[in-house]
């Protein structure tokens, strides 16, 4: 599977490490950067990233930060984006089977490398469950942008 990764300074050890994991599973890892653990501006590496997936050049995308809130949120405002914040491996679980995430955003400063590993093995491995899930996500999509009915 082809995964972008995309990370701030605050996530930087968590990507090269997750990085890592994903290519010695066999996944071909399309890094957006940033590339070092000086001070940055997450949006734009995320936002690559996020086009990157929604675009179909990447199947999946991890994006990474101190807490994960901002990745996700930047993340989320390119469409045909699904992007779930996972502080646990319950929620990477849940955001495969019931919201067809095709990407997760992580906290390095949130949780352990450990479980950040386990976050992103579940997430690969999960299946979406499909049926009303699917039917909840045509809903989102077909939303207006802005949220206005």
């Amino acid at each position: 599977m082809r995964i972008a990764v995309a990370s701030d300074h605050a996530g930087f050890a968590y990507k090269q490490a997750i990085s890592a994991f994903l290519a010695g599973e066999g996944h071909e890892v399309v890094d957006f950067g940033t590339d070092s653990e000086e001070a940055c501006d997450y949006p734009l590496f995320i936002r690559p990233a996020a086009e990157a997936v929604a675009r179909g050049e990447c199947e999946r995308g991890i994006v990474l930060g101190g807490s994960g809130n901002g990745e996700a949120i930047a993340a989320n405002r390119v469409s045909g984006v699904r992007c779930v914040l996972c502080w646990s491996v319950e929620a990477a679980e849940l955001g495969r089977r019931h919201n067809d995430a095709n990407m997760i955003s992580i906290g390095q400063r949130m949780i352990s490398e450990e479980t950040a590993l386990a976050i992103v093995r579940t997430w690969l491995e999960a299946p979406f469950d499909g049926g009303r899930h699917a039917r909840r996500i045509g809903q989102i999509d077909a939303a207006p942008a802005g949220g206005a009915s």
